[in-house]
């Protein structure tokens, strides 16, 4: 059979993209090389909770047409993101920062007292700075302590951020924390979208949904026979590595991956929160999912004498590995740049998504993204 796309990659917007033609009167093909659709969304349900496979997931936008999209193919719950986070001295704090932080951190009451321990600690920041001669934050270290000083830069900040990139926040731009939530609010909500939430029964129904009717095979990789998969549709969707697209004729695009040690406990709640944060250098992880919080609430987590934890361990990306954040610095960004001038030039391939574009997406905006291309040509 002839297609008008073939889609490489079952992820969220290769799905969308077969969904959206699909309703076109277009012909699909969606392979992807792993053993199920949808990507590093995909769950996989042990002792009857939904697990995030590759990590966290919370679906959120103020983008009312995307929200209404999504909960057309699987209703949402209303689940909210609220982090915490345990910190080298000991203490957990919420997050982002707000009023409930600045409490559990300097003991102040009031939105004014925030305010006024805050722009203490940012004066000492800008103090130092201009007295080396300094009048831009040169690394990611100094624009967070001019943005919100040195208590919550040490405590929240530098341990996690290290264990992140490792890097040094002083060998890191200040661009990656240009803009950091602070909020004078009890609010630990940590989105400030409109709509939040978890697809109901998990988000292995959203993509089922969004591929009902499209033709799937998987355990199928495109550049094992790339000579035949070209030749079956008009129009190619790529969504894998852009460099590898091009046999990284330019090199090789840098990546952070994510390990994850999954443990069943015999327990039904183990840290009575979805996501909780270790800022410690001390402690190897990044984060503890508890994911059984994603979709029941309230004392219903007792329903289930069992819970499953993921500890999150970041480090960097090698071949075989599954990437997950571009390293987006100077030098990534300048061979991404020589790979995007290709692909501006193909007639009939598509690029979409994380590592097709080499940029980190949320879900709604990628979502948003195919809306905009069919709305726009529409083939």
């Amino acid at each position: 059979m002839h297609y008008d796309y073939l889609i490489v990659g079952a992820g969220l917007f290769g799905a969308t993209f077969a969904n959206l033609a699909t309703k076109r009167g277009k012909r699909c093909l969606v392979i992807d090389k792993r053993s199920h659709s949808g990507g590093n969304l995909y769950c996989e349900e042990i002792e009857g909770i939904n697990v995030h496979k590759y990590g966290a997931h919370i679906f959120h936008t103020s983008d009312k047409e995307v929200w209404e999209y999504v909960n057309s193919i699987v209703p949402f719950n209303r689940y909210t993101n609220s982090p915490v986070a345990q910190a080298p001295n000991g203490k957990l704090y919420n997050l982002p920062f707000n009023m409930n932080t600045f409490y559990q951190m300097w003991g102040v009451k009031t939105p004014e007292e925030a305010l006024a321990k805050l722009e203490e600690q940012r004066k000492d920041a800008l103090e130092k700075m201009q007295a080396e001669g300094v009048s831009e934050p040169r690394n990611l270290e100094e624009q967070a302590l001019t943005l919100i000083g040195k208590d919550i830069y040490e405590q929240l900040i530098k341990g996690y951020t290290e264990k992140q990139w490792g890097r040094k926040c002083t060998d890191l731009p200040s661009f990656i924390i240009k803009r950091l939530p602070v909020r004078l609010t009890f609010d630990n909500n940590y989105f400030n979208d409109l709509f939040q939430g978890i697809p109901i029964g998990g988000y292995n129904r959203l993509i089922e949904g969004l591929l009902k009717g499209v033709d799937v095979k998987l355990n199928t990789d495109f550049f094992n026979n790339r000579t035949y998969w070209e030749t079956i549709a008009d129009k190619i969707v790529f969504t894998g590595k852009i460099d590898e697209f091009y046999d990284y004729r330019f090199g090789k695009l840098e990546y952070r991956t994510v390990n994850f040690d999954t443990k069943i406990l015999d327990e039904a709640n183990h840290q009575g929160n979805a996501v909780v944060n270790y800022t410690s250098a001390d402690v190897p992880y990044t984060r503890v999912i508890e994911h059984k919080h994603f979709e029941t609430f309230g004392n219903a987590v007792y329903d289930n004498p069992k819970t499953v934890i993921s500890e999150e361990y970041s480090t960097e990306w090698h071949d075989g590995m599954e990437p997950f954040y571009p390293v987006n610095d100077d030098r990534n960004q300048k061979v991404y740049e020589q790979y995007k001038e290709l692909a501006d030039k193909e007639q009939n391939v598509i690029f979409g998504g994380r590592l097709a574009e080499y940029k980190y997406y949320d879900m709604a905006p990628i979502i948003a993204k195919v809306q905009n291309f069919f709305k726009t040509n529409g083939k």
